[in-house]
């Protein structure tokens, strides 16, 4: 029983061993991909690029995933909804941005950091406020 059982151990290691260079190309394709996504596409083709065997695998929740799907965070009407109003309001809430803009605000809070990465508006305290509007620092030499 102990020679089957070691028979078959080596025939799985040596599968494996066989297949691990076709898994880590797998994985460095789908980094590439991921990382090429929105590169010098129009945002309705993006979301079509995809074709192949590999595309209609892929499932949710599966964890081998590589790339974020969907268009960029931060990159869609709410957003610039959300930049407008800041800039219109400055130290808005993200509570009152879910209110003004009619939506939930748990969504607002993924997209704030992105519009704040990106320059386009800063957190002060509880509020949001346009980038370019610099606080007033009180002068050194009086």
């Amino acid at each position: 029983m102990t020679d089957f059982l070691d028979e078959k151990r080596k025939e799985i290691d040596a599968r494996l061993k066989e297949l691990r260079p076709l898994v880590e190309e797998y994985e460095r394709l789908e980094k590439a991909v991921a990382a090429l996504a929105g590169v010098g596409a129009s945002g309705a083709a993006q979301g079509r690029r995809r074709s192949g065997p590999a595309a209609g695998s892929r499932r949710r929740g599966s964890g081998s995933g590589g790339g974020r799907r969907g268009r960029p965070r931060g990159s869609g009407k709410r957003a610039q909804q959300a930049e407008e109003l800041v800039n219109a309001q400055p130290g808005i809430t993200i509570p009152e941005l879910a209110d003004a803009i009619g939506i939930q605000a748990n969504y607002l809070y993924r997209v704030m950091p992105t519009l704040e990465q990106e320059g386009k508006i800063r957190k002060e305290g509880k509020g949001w406020h346009p980038a370019a509007a610099l606080p007033q620092q009180p002068s050194s030499a009086q």
